[in-house]
């Protein structure tokens, strides 16, 4: 895709993220908005997969360890082609297969069941390994929240990663500075986020991760290192695309209601309109 078509894609990815969380009455879209150009990269352009294939054995994994943002991984894998995009207003229904953070056994796509802060990472951190062991040629992504890099858990997923060399491995940290209860540094400041993980033996990245041509060239140069697995720390705009929700820490986990959602839809279809219509 060229970087209209995936600017195209990732309005239509934001589109289903508030479809959803409206459909669900509950949910989290700030983080989903942030992260869409992220999702949409990764998804369209990156990784090896199949959507008729979700099991596909050297497919590329993917691990969302902030699992809240389930919204935002569900409309990429539905518009990727996974389950039909009508199906996202289920999200959070008694019964749906796409409930309110990612489940392995019920939904197409998802490579590991999240939601628990921290353990994502360890998870890709662990497949990751048996690729090298299996002498496997697929890799791993992860993404994280920059709150939930206030976990323990991450840091000892990433000793172990830089350790081990995993350069079969892709850390992005999601950094729209805002969580429940505020921002970042505020409630408990884990910047600066790129030496962290420079001290931990990372090839670390910093991006406008919500620029297409900065996502591309920072993915090119993970798959060109070598000997230490990468981070990408992704500066972001929680809510991004919706003028209301923009930097809004009250929007971290709540829906629109129906008022709020035409103006958040308006909001995207003049985005798209911009963008020269739908793809």
């Amino acid at each position: 895709m060229n970087k209209l078509e995936l600017q195209k894609t990732a309005n239509e990815v934001r589109k289903g993220i508030v479809t959803a969380v409206h459909g669900a009455g509950a949910g989290h879209p700030g983080g989903s908005l942030s992260a869409a150009d992220i999702f949409t990269y990764l998804y369209f352009e990156e990784m090896n997969i199949d959507p008729k294939d979700p099991k596909k054995k050297d497919r590329d994994r993917f691990v969302l360890s902030k699992g809240h943002t389930a919204p935002g991984l569900y409309s990429a894998l539905a518009n990727r082609g996974y389950f039909p995009v009508e199906d996202l207003p289920t999200l959070r229904h008694l019964g749906s297969y796409l409930q309110g953070h990612p489940c392995m056994q019920e939904t197409p796509g998802v490579d590991m069941s999240s939601g628990s802060l921290g353990q994502g990472i360890s998870a890709a951190v662990g497949m990751a390994l048996a690729a090298k062991l299996d002498g496997a040629s697929y890799r791993t992504y992860t993404l994280l929240g920059d709150g939930e890099i206030e976990e323990g858990q991450v840091w000892e997923a990433a000793m172990f990663a830089g350790a081990k060399k995993l350069d079969n491995l892709v850390v992005i940290v999601d950094n729209n500075n805002l969580q429940i209860d505020g921002p970042i540094d505020k409630v408990n400041n884990p910047y600066p986020i790129d030496k962290k993980f420079e001290a931990f033996n990372f090839h670390v990245i910093n991006i406008d991760g919500n620029d297409f041509d900065q996502i591309d060239a920072a993915f090119k140069e993970a798959r060109e290192t070598k000997g230490m697995p990468t981070a990408i720390i992704a500066k972001t705009v929680k809510g991004k695309g919706v003028s209301f929700m923009e930097n809004n820490v009250g929007w971290h986990g709540k829906a629109p209601n129906d008022e709020e959602y035409a103006v958040a839809m308006a909001d995207l279809n003049r985005i798209g309109e911009e963008l020269g219509g739908a793809n």
